[in-house]
């Protein structure tokens, strides 16, 4: 756990825009404030990622997607409710309720609510966060700090301090109306 004066720090620089990195599950992640424009596309920048993919956002509790998720069917939302929180990624429809920079050229958005002690405490201050795996386009993610200052040589606006979470490998991502698994498993 980070202690309260860290997460208001931290709170602080993403609500001023800056990009951070952060332990997760598996591997460390880029995240930002997601509703400040600036912000992703300096993390898309420093990931060389097109904004067309869209991004992850991640979560300490799933209330906190609520203005997302209050219309699925039950059944949708039992899914959800049965594997959060936890290394499981689902594209679920964003009707046009977040941005375009988060969502890409997709119809849904990827939605995660992690079991991560670190992250799921900025995330109660912070509220919901980008999260994408911090390494370069076609580079494999960092899974350690030092990973990450390499890739990134001081251009991040903070690395919150933390280890990794015991899972080997990225979350897993599926689409919740298919089924379909998009990466992993």
């Amino acid at each position: 756990m980070l202690a309260n004066w860290r997460i208001t720090r931290l709170n602080r620089l993403l609500q001023a825009g800056g990009v951070i990195a952060y332990p997760t599950e598996g591997v460390w992640g880029l995240g930002c404030n997601p509703w400040n424009g600036a912000a992703v596309e300096q993390l898309l920048n420093l990931k060389q990622r097109p904004v067309h993919k869209g991004l992850i956002l991640i979560a300490g509790e799933i209330e906190q997607f609520d203005f997302l998720l209050w219309d699925l069917p039950d059944a949708q939302l039992a899914k959800l409710r049965l594997s959060w929180p936890g290394p499981n990624t689902w594209l679920v429809p964003h009707q046009g309720r977040l941005p375009a920079w988060i969502t890409g050229a997709h119809d849904t958005v990827a939605l995660r609510v992690t079991t991560h002690p670190v992250v799921r405490q900025l995330c109660a201050v912070a509220g919901p966060l980008v999260s994408t795996s911090a390494n370069p386009a076609g580079r494999p993610s960092a899974r350690s700090r030092l990973r990450v200052e390499q890739y990134f040589h001081g251009e991040l606006d903070a690395i919150v301090p933390g280890a990794l979470g015991g899972a080997r490998n990225p979350s897993i991502i599926r689409d919740l109306q298919t089924d379909q698994v998009i990466r992993g498993a």
